[in-house]
């Protein structure tokens, strides 16, 4: 990783939240992308703009992965790449709520190496570089170093709590929290505010790539549903879902899930 990529992200991402903040959530333009994509916003066109402008008027050489830009098979044969949700947490965003994000990551063959998730409203920026550790607001965090699955607070949507998911359909009597931004649920567990984050539905990179480092930098295990590490700039931008805790306590979550080895895979 440059030395210099991190302060880019950092850059770049208060840079964004400059221009987020000049809109209204409630009062933005905004409409239902196609396939049942979910909505966007022209701040998350006006964010991505000038996301697209710092970072790769600084990376000419990067690739560029986004949510909210026609993607390219170029990205493929770049070395890095940028991976970005310009807001992450729309819908958030748009109930005037305080709580979207940023999400800024670069993945170098496959790893991610630096990450930001910036929250503008609240002022909160989680930043990590590949063996750097992670900070919140420039001061070192760590994951939660809780080992039972009982009573362990879990950051996931209620589906994920859907019995067939769970070994004899047991599912585990932890305590259920939800925030409505992704990368937002990553770097709180990364903080040690919540225990562990899952999330078991094929999800998007740009959702997860950033926190992903962040949580990783912060000492938890981060792997897909199967126990995968997770990687990055595929062909198609997706990974199996998303374990996140830490490493103790990710074993005991991981165990405890009905997941089936993909064909093909070993």
């Amino acid at each position: 990783m440059p030395a210099t990529d991190l302060d880019l992200l950092i850059h770049a991402a208060r840079a964004a939240g400059e221009t987020a903040l000049k809109f209204s959530g409630p009062q933005a333009k905004a409409w239902d992308k196609p396939d049942d994509l979910g909505p966007v916003t022209e701040a998350d066109l006006a964010v991505n703009a000038v996301l697209h402008r710092e970072l790769t008027g600084a990376r000419r050489d990067y690739g560029w992965l986004s949510e909210e830009s026609e993607d390219s098979e170029k990205r493929l044969g770049q070395d890095r790449v940028f991976i970005v949700d310009p807001i992450d947490g729309t819908r958030s965003f748009i109930q005037g709520a305080a709580y979207w994000a940023h999400s800024i990551a670069i993945a170098e063959q496959g790893e991610v190496t630096a990450a930001v998730v910036y929250l503008p409203e609240v002022d909160r920026l989680y930043a990590a570089g590949r063996g750097l550790g992670a900070t919140l607001n420039g001061t070192p965090i760590s994951v939660s170093q809780r080992q039972q699955v009982e009573g362990a607070s879990v950051l996931a949507a209620k589906p994920n709590y859907t019995a067939h998911h769970w070994v004899e359909g047991k599912v585990p009597d932890v305590e259920r929290v939800y925030r409505p931004s992704l990368a937002y649920r990553l770097s709180l567990v990364a903080q040690g505010r919540f225990d562990a984050m899952l999330t078991l539905r094929d999800s998007w990179e740009w959702d997860i790539a950033a926190g992903s480092l962040i949580l990783t930098e912060a000492g938890a295990t981060v792997t897909d549903i199967y126990g995968h590490p997770l990687r990055f700039n595929n062909p198609h931008p997706q990974v199996r879902g998303v374990v996140a805790a830490g490493p103790a306590l990710h074993a005991g979550l991981s165990s405890r899930l009905v997941t089936s080895q993909p064909k093909g895979e070993v």
